[in-house]
């Protein structure tokens, strides 16, 4: 009977094995937005797998009840749920877009404790999203790994929160109750990223709507004490002292009153080099610079500043006096770069422009080839766009770099060439006119927020990519009225006054609105999911993501793509996990060919970023399903977490 017992036994763990299931107890968390403090996004899970994706099944959701939050507000107009879960200690920790937290049991789903910072909806806040919340101690601290953990909580309403991770009350001796106001000796910012955490500072950004003016807030970076709340250390990427070697790059009388430039993106972390890898903006206002004319650095720049005193060690700007909105909005990726067999620690930037250049961390020296080259000039009357940009040698260049109008019908396309033959348009880096120019990429991508992932067994990076031109016009604000009187398109385009220059910004994309959806101008594949092999410095595969036109009416549209946003995870697997695309559906990809394994509906738009952690031997992948007001997408409130049964 004993010999029987074992043979089943025995069979039995070799059938999970052969089925790709973990046979060990072990947890592996996901304890920081990007997994690790550099954000590569990787998991060396791999129950999931190839061979068995396809039996993914919904494990648990919850509903945090965030559209019942803004009632008697018009907050879901901007509201978008693009938060990346934490785990840690068996625990989901996330934020809903107005900042209010949950915690809850990683195996079922269901509620451990709830905090709400209380922000007021109805204040004038540019975004009302939040994106994840930090952990003190990190799961790289070792001095500080038995200490009790903090989850650290930015808010819409420029507050830096700390809570008991155990109880989410908060933790008295932090600040004043529990919070630190951001806003004192600022002014009106958001915090819509998580902050990064290294040793015992806390580093955190800011987020700012900054085309209204160009004196706007300063877009300063601190960091604080991740048990008292103490200020360490702040740096503005807008040299103020002529005593800053950036400061000679700033040129006007009113080029010191300039704003913005801010980090509203993911910072990173090198605890172990002591440094912080800061993705920068474009000053305000975005697409004029008359006010601040010259090369304006530290803005549009990835900088490296050593985090226990807030110095500069180095910077690369990816642009030269942004007048396109190109923020650096992905999290810089920090990653070992082997090439012929030597590694090297690198910081992998991808931008909106579809560039992608690998730095080195502790240099900032690129690690591949960078060129300078001739760019577009400006026609309008007090602007000096840069003579040169930065342009990657040898990487593919993603995203939309050549404009063909198209249209659905034959009438549809007429009216695209009939508008893109009165704008403006000589290539990457048209900038803005008084005609209106076409911006592609655009603003939204090439690659945004949702940044990229990185594959360390194949040395593939991974990204998805938005393939859409926008239209920019300056006007004179002088006689502005009767300029779009009757101009129905200038009449429906986004406004920004950019108080303090001579123009007014009128932005607006090359799509239409119809009932149906977007009817877009430009050629197809307006979305995709990209890799490149870093090995080689080629592109690897790149494929349609999602799609935006109904399949039934138009049989193509799966080759077409959506546009997305939310970004990719990669796992040991063999699997990139994405939802993202406007179609509302969650998807994986194999990893080494970009071939779509498995794909599902979600309960409302998923724009965020998956992840995915192992507890009790089991395997979970969770997505934050609510939707984008500004996008469109159907707005919820869901948090869904999928298994193999």
């Amino acid at each position: 009977m004993m010999k029987r017992t074992l043979f089943w036994i025995t069979y039995f763990a070799g059938f999970l094995a052969l089925n790709g299931f973990a046979q060990s107890t072990q947890n592996q968390e996901w304890p920081a937005y990007g997994n690790d403090p550099g954000g590569m996004r990787y998991s060396p899970l791999k129950q999931i797998n190839t061979e068995n994706v396809k039996q993914l099944r919904v494990a648990w959701t919850f509903r945090t009840g965030e559209l019942e939050h803004y009632k008697g507000t018009d907050a879901s107009e901007k509201a978008a749920f693009e938060a990346t879960p934490v785990m840690v200690d068996g625990m989901l920790v996330f934020s809903t877009p107005s900042t209010r937290v949950f915690a809850l049991d990683a195996a079922t789903g269901t509620k451990k404790w709830k905090y709400d910072p209380d922000v007021y909806l109805r204040q004038d806040l540019s975004e009302v999203t939040s994106r994840g919340v930090s952990i003190w101690p990190s799961a790289t601290d070792k001095a500080n790994a038995r200490a009790p953990k903090r989850v650290i909580v930015p808010t819409l309403d420029g507050r830096l929160i700390a809570l008991d991770a155990a109880t989410g009350k908060p933790i008295a001796s932090f600040g004043k109750n529990g919070a630190v106001d951001l806003r004192q000796g600022v002014g009106n910012i958001s915090v819509t990223s998580p902050p990064a955490i290294i040793g015992n500072t806390i580093v955190v950004g800011s987020s700012m709507g900054d085309n209204q003016r160009f004196n706007y807030e300063r877009g300063v970076v601190r960091a604080y004490d991740a048990l008292t709340g103490q200020l360490r250390w702040s740096w503005d990427p807008i040299p103020r002292s002529r005593k800053d070697p950036g400061f000679k790059t700033w040129k006007g009388d009113n080029a010191t009153q300039t704003g913005a430039a801010n980090a509203w993106s993911v910072i990173s972390a090198d605890a172990d080099r002591d440094l912080v890898f800061v993705p920068t903006t474009s000053p305000s206002p975005d697409y004029y610079g008359g006010e601040r004319l010259g090369q304006n650095l530290y803005a549009s720049s990835i900088v490296a500043i050593r985090a226990s005193t807030g110095k500069v060690v180095w910077h690369f700007q990816t642009v030269h006096h942004d007048l396109w909105d190109y923020d650096n909005a992905a999290q810089p990726l920090l990653f070992t770069f082997n090439r012929d067999g030597k590694d090297t620690p690198a910081v992998a930037v991808g931008t909106k422009m579809g560039h992608v250049f690998i730095l080195h961390r502790e240099t900032g020296v690129p690690l591949l080839p960078v060129d300078e080259r001739p760019v577009p000039a400006s026609n309008v009357p007090g602007e000096e766009a840069h003579l040169t940009q930065p342009f990657p040698a040898t990487l593919p260049a993603l995203g939309l770099h050549k404009v063909e109008a198209w249209g659905a019908t034959l009438a549809e396309k007429a009216v695209a060439e009939k508008r893109i033959s009165a704008l403006e348009y000589n290539g990457i880096f048209t900038p803005p006119s008084l005609k209106g120019s076409i911006i592609a990429p655009s603003n939204v991508g090439g690659i945004n927020w949702s940044g990229m992932c990185y594959d360390p067994e194949s040395g593939l990076l991974i990204t998805n990519v938005n393939r859409i031109a926008a239209t920019i016009r300056l006007l004179p604000r002088e006689g502005l009225a009767v300029a779009v009187k009757d101009d129905q398109e200038l009449l429906r385009s986004e406004t920004g006054f950019q108080a303090g220059t001579p123009y007014v910004l009128k932005r607006s994309y090359l799509f239409t609105k119809s009932e149906q959806g977007l009817s877009m101008q430009t050629a197809p594949p307006w979305g995709t999911l990209a890799a490149i092999n870093l090995k080689k410095g080629t592109l690897e595969w790149e494929v349609p993501l999602g799609f935006m036109y109904n399949p039934a009416q138009y049989p193509e549209a799966k080759k077409w793509g959506s546009i997305s946003l939310g970004g990719a995870i990669t796992t040991a697997g063999g699997l990139v996990f994405i939802a993202a695309s406007l179609d509302g559906h969650f998807r994986a990809f194999k990893t080494g060919d970009g071939s779509l394994q498995w794909e599902i509906p979600l309960p409302a738009g998923g724009q965020a970023t998956p992840m995915t952690y192992q507890l009790n031997g089991k395997q979970y992948v969770v997505i934050a399903a609510g939707g984008h007001g500004k996008v469109g997408t159907k707005l919820g409130d869901y948090l869904v977490a999928y298994a193999l049964p």
